[in-house]
């Protein structure tokens, strides 16, 4: 099953939990003998896609305005034709949606992920085009698509989002990180890695609220935040803000970064939910699991099972709140730095055994191998 002329097709290519699970897929692939092609509106990771060999085109697959989606119906028409497309996944709900169409009219094998749950009132749900196969990158997430959508369950795929143990791992050296951002090895580095869009508001703005409390109490506290969005330039200012209010600069908004290993490795403590919590735990890092949906709090052997069950998510868990989420980071930090240890290589063992990238990707091969045969 090789030498398929693989599209992959997404929302954009920038920081973000789904983004990197596609680059990695996509590389992945393409070490087992596929050509992949991309196609996205673009985004930080691209220019790692093409320096791994991987072709990548410009889609306006970002927005469902009228316009657009005609033009990426086209766009994707014609690199389905001159690129001899023989199958097409897409991520996200608009590519989804452009993709169906063209399956429909055109034949070709198709396959989608779904990442996390969607909105499915005001005939949202009617607008949602599924593969012939479908890939779930939870338990959880393939129960919402039985729920929701007239998919069949042997239609359906659970995989994992996998992570690089060696690009995320405690001995990358991250010394031009902290000479860029003048960090000293005495200070207390809490790192938070995210798109900063609206939908993801509710727990950077929990964050910044309890920053002030938690610098009164961690002298040389250093709160450092990755990723840009939407809402990106109004956390810039709450952080300046704040930092007024400290008399130092608390808290460091780096905006979009493609070196987030590097982000990861520095961390004392990692807050976040979703695929970047995972490669904070390869990282050997501790971590609070707080999500825009649910809080979990620290990652240890008593909240695995309802971080594994959600995704890493905090699905169907209560949302943070401030005294919990303050206790919680204060509780890690206080810990000595042997007791911080232990807690990173557990973290370390659970992807290891669990969340590699090896088994994603036959994860997806499988899937393919059931339509390629067919073809």
């Amino acid at each position: 099953m090789r030498n398929y002329n693989i599209l992959i097709t997404t929302m954009r290519l920038d920081i973000g939990g789904a983004e990197t699970h596609i680059v990695e897929l996509a590389k992945g692939l393409s070490r087992e003998g596929f050509n992949v092609i991309a196609a996205s509106a673009g985004g930080v990771y691209e220019k790692e896609l093409a320096e791994f060999g991987i072709k990548v085109y410009h889609v306006p697959l970002d927005n469902k305005k009228p316009h657009n989606v005609i033009k990426a119906y086209c766009r994707l028409k014609n690199i389905i034709k001159e690129d001899r497309i023989d199958l097409v996944h897409a991520h996200a709900r608009i590519p989804g949606f452009i993709c169906g169409l063209l399956h429909k009219r055109m034949g070709f094998p198709f396959v989608t992920t779904a990442h996390g749950t969607w909105k499915t009132g005001y005939g949202l749900r009617y607008i949602t085009n599924w593969g012939q196969k479908t890939v779930a990158v939870s338990e959880d997430i393939r129960q919402y698509l039985l729920d929701n959508y007239k998919i069949e369950d042997k239609d359906i795929k659970v995989t994992i989002n996998g992570i690089d143990t060696d690009k995320f791992s405690s001995g990358i050296d991250c010394s031009d990180i902290m000479y860029e951002l003048n960090l000293k090895p005495e200070d207390m580095k809490i790192v938070y890695i995210s798109r900063f869009d609206s939908d993801r508001g509710y727990i950077i703005n929990k964050l910044l609220e309890i920053v002030p409390e938690l610098s009164a109490s961690i002298p040389r506290l250093k709160v450092i935040m990755v990723g840009s969005g939407n809402i990106l330039d109004s956390i810039k200012e709450k952080a300046r803000e704040i930092n007024s209010i400290t008399g130092q600069d608390t808290i460091i908004v780096t905006g979009s970064r493609t070196d987030i290993n590097k982000f990861t490795a520095l961390a004392d403590l990692f807050i976040g939910f979703g695929r970047s919590s995972l490669e904070a735990l390869s990282a050997g890092r501790p971590l609070i699991l707080a999500g825009n949906e649910g809080y979990i709090g620290i990652l240890n052997e008593n909240s695995l099972d309802d971080a594994v069950k959600s995704n890493f998510s905090g699905r169907g868990k209560s949302k943070a709140d401030s005294k919990s989420f303050k206790d919680d980071i204060l509780r890690v930090l206080s810990l000595s730095s042997e007791e911080r240890k232990a807690l990173g290589d557990f973290g370390r063992s659970v992807i290891e055994n669990s969340y590699s990238v090896k088994k994603m990707v036959q994860d997806n091969m499988e899937v393919y191998a059931q339509l390629l045969e067919h073809k």
